[in-house]
């Protein structure tokens, strides 16, 4: 039964989703403007910065000279790369086996999976910290990586995924010769990509934005990635109570994110509506 609802109700549906939209967007455009906005000026009583030409100027010429930006943004997109494309390595075959493969102790699995997701990240932090430091691993990349390559999360949502895929697909494969590992990557892989669109975004946003960790595994500036990169900003010198420097510095970490999601929204909305069975 389809309900149709009324002009009245659609609108006012509509204006509870722009108001929505309005609290949401307001501090990222706070903080655009006032990273175009000359220091001495951002609080000068007005809710919203005025921006100029010369304090644009200011306050991205101070974060860029201050601090290796540049360099913390490349250590972002290694980092976050190279735990994407593991943690989909992984969870690939896992959540094939886990949907499409009868074997002992599959449901004892499945329940791990699920009890992997109830788990904070902060529990084993100590002894994987310990491994990576007797392993002299600190301060590296593998110390960013490592210890996210398996992602619970993702293996549960590809087994949702998969779940819904026609076995009858996967019997023609088999008589084809398929071994079950070439039907993972082969077959269940191309079919996957909405879920794998959605699943990137999970995981750049997470690891782009995450703090907690490389603050516990990196202390040399060279290795810090965006999120760490601005705190160190500011407590560094210029930093220090340099509201335009520190939104410049914001924008300039956000924009590949926001970009990233234009871009993929379409994938990312499709993926989370099929893997939701």
């Amino acid at each position: 039964m389809i309900v149709r609802q009324s002009p009245a109700s659609r609108l006012a549906a509509h204006a509870l989703l722009a108001s929505g939209a309005v609290v949401m967007v307001f501090p990222f455009f706070w903080m655009l403007l006032a990273s175009l906005t000359p220091q001495s000026q951002i609080f000068s009583g007005s809710i919203l910065p005025i921006p100029t030409f010369s304090g644009a100027i200011e306050n991205y010429s101070t974060v860029l000279s201050a601090i290796p930006l540049l360099r913390f943004m490349e250590n972002g997109i290694v980092v976050c790369v190279s735990i994407l494309v593991l943690q989909i390595a992984v969870a690939i075959p896992c959540g094939y086996a886990l949907a499409k493969l009868s074997f002992p102790g599959r449901p004892i699995l499945l329940g791990a999976v699920l009890l992997g997701l109830l788990v904070p990240v902060q529990v084993p932090t100590i002894p994987i910290y310990i491994g990576l430091a007797k392993s002299g691993l600190l301060n590296s990349y593998p110390a960013l990586v490592l210890p996210w390559i398996i992602s619970a999360f993702a293996i549960f949502l590809f087994r949702q995924f998969f779940v819904t895929f026609p076995d009858e697909v996967l019997d023609a494969a088999r008589l084809d010769g398929f071994s079950e590992l070439s039907i993972a990557w082969r077959i269940m892989l191309p079919a996957a990509w909405p879920a794998v669109a959605a699943f990137s975004i999970f995981s750049i946003v997470a690891h782009w934005n995450d703090l907690y960790w490389p603050l516990v595994v990196t202390t040399n500036p060279d290795m810090m990635t965006p999120s760490l990169g601005i705190a160190y900003f500011r407590q560094a010198g210029e930093g220090a109570g340099n509201v335009g420097a520190l939104m410049a510095g914001g924008v300039l970490v956000t924009a590949p994110l926001v970009i990233l999601f234009l871009l993929m929204q379409k994938h990312f909305i499709r993926g989370l509506v099929l893997g939701r069975h």
